[in-house]
């Protein structure tokens, strides 16, 4: 099962990261200046990860495939790793499918 862990950025926003089962970030937030945001944030990815077309599959300027996870309203609420093939990276998406909606969460700021 997945974990969303909450920390504190350098710049004192705060951020959550999915992990899958296995330890590995699959899914990292933008900053967000209240905890309550993050959670909001949180619950966003747990309904928006099981909708394909939430995710928006991109290269990188150093040509690694990742991809954003959207909101209904269009706004990223994630961003993946970078991966080294498109295969790798749509087995990110699956795993974030299928670690989002039950993922705990641990607030790393308490």
């Amino acid at each position: 099962m997945g974990t969303f862990i909450i920390s504190k950025r350098k710049n004192n926003e705060y951020q959550f990261n999915l992990k899958a089962g296995n330890g590995e970030i699959i899914l990292t937030s933008e900053g967000y200046v209240q905890k309550a945001s993050c959670h909001k944030g949180i619950e966003s990815v747990k309904i928006n990860s099981q909708e394909d077309s939430r995710y928006d599959r991109r290269i990188a300027v150093n040509t690694k495939d990742y991809f954003v996870l959207k909101a209904r309203n269009g706004e990223i609420i994630g961003k993946s790793q970078f991966y080294s093939s498109k295969l790798a990276m749509e087995n990110g998406i699956a795993s974030v499918k299928n670690n989002a909606p039950e993922a705990e969460i641990i607030d790393e700021t308490i």
